[in-house]
């Protein structure tokens, strides 16, 4: 691997240092790198479009944390190109790299020392009228969830047709392995390997005594349709990919999400497991 895309948020790189300094650390040995600023927040912004980036380009470098990679992989999912995220915020479980270790991160995957590992997306679109709305892609999670007053919704589940459980709660999340360590968890949802191929799905907040997540296979289909609880059924949800959001639902209108045909190809460089990424997540924060 030569020729590079790095990606960074400008809020955890202050004034590109480390982006200029691994731009020509790379050209010195030979490579090639074009940089691109994120905002970090939006998927739209987190990636330039497919036909700006360099036909030769072999591999995006991520700078910022879990979030930045994330949104980046949703931008890029239809490039193939892999991603490997340097942490420059709080600890993550994407990211595996630190500043510290980014130069000789270049060294590896310029000596093609480096492993790909391909995690399952999700795709989701909304049916409003009839019509289809809002379809997209998401590496972590798919979630609707209330909007407006302080009231829970309706929110009834099918699989693969068959009806599964209404839930009332503030919202629900459709996860993949890889973010189940994400929302998923907060929510007290399981946390599955992310080399898994699984769908979660896990109430926020539910008031159904006995709701749990649910653990589906991943060529199955959800279906969440916007039940009504009150005689006006003004009720309203927001649906959102990788925690941006993009539609608008109310009673009556569905919700769809199945296993995306892309993946998204991670480098790994470490021979860390996810078990001791997972406990050196867990000690920093006992």
């Amino acid at each position: 691997m030569k020729h590079f895309l790095i990606i960074t948020n400008s809020f955890k790189d202050t004034g590109l240092e480390l982006t200029g300094k691994l731009k020509e650390y790379i050209g010195a040995k030979g490579g090639s790198a074009v940089s691109f600023v994120s905002n970090g927040e939006e998927t739209e912004k987190a990636a330039p479009k497919k036909d700006e980036i360099p036909a030769d380009t072999e591999g995006v470098i991520v700078l910022g944390g879990d979030g930045t990679l994330i949104r980046a992989a949703s931008a890029l999912v239809k490039t193939g190109l892999p991603l490997i995220g340097i942490n420059m915020g709080t600890l993550g479980y994407l990211c595996e790299l630190e500043e510290k270790d980014a130069i000789s991160a270049v060294n590896l995957l310029m000596e093609d020392a480096y492993l790909v590992e391909e995690r399952m997306m999700l795709d989701g679109y909304g049916m409003k009228g009839g019509s289809k709305v809002a379809a997209s892609v998401a590496l972590n999670d798919i979630v609707i969830h209330r909007t407006g007053a302080l009231s829970v919704v309706n929110l009834i589940v099918y699989v693969n047709g068959e009806y599964l459980n209404t839930f009332h709660a503030d919202g629900i999340i459709i996860s993949t392995p890889t973010g189940s360590t994400g929302y998923n968890m907060s929510a007290g949802g399981p946390i599955v390997d992310p080399k898994a191929r699984m769908i979660l799905i896990t109430p926020i907040n539910a008031h159904n005594l006995n709701s749990r997540s649910i653990v589906i296979g991943a060529e199955d289909e959800v279906t969440v349709e916007i039940g009504k609880r009150r005689s006006q059924k003004d009720e309203t949800v927001e649906v959102s990919f990788d925690g941006d959001n993009a539609v608008r639902l109310e009673v009556g209108d569905k919700f769809i999400v199945h296993r995306a045909k892309d993946m998204t190809r991670i480098c790994k460089l470490k021979k860390e497991s996810f078990l001791e990424i997972l406990r050196r997540k867990m000690q920093a924060y006992n």
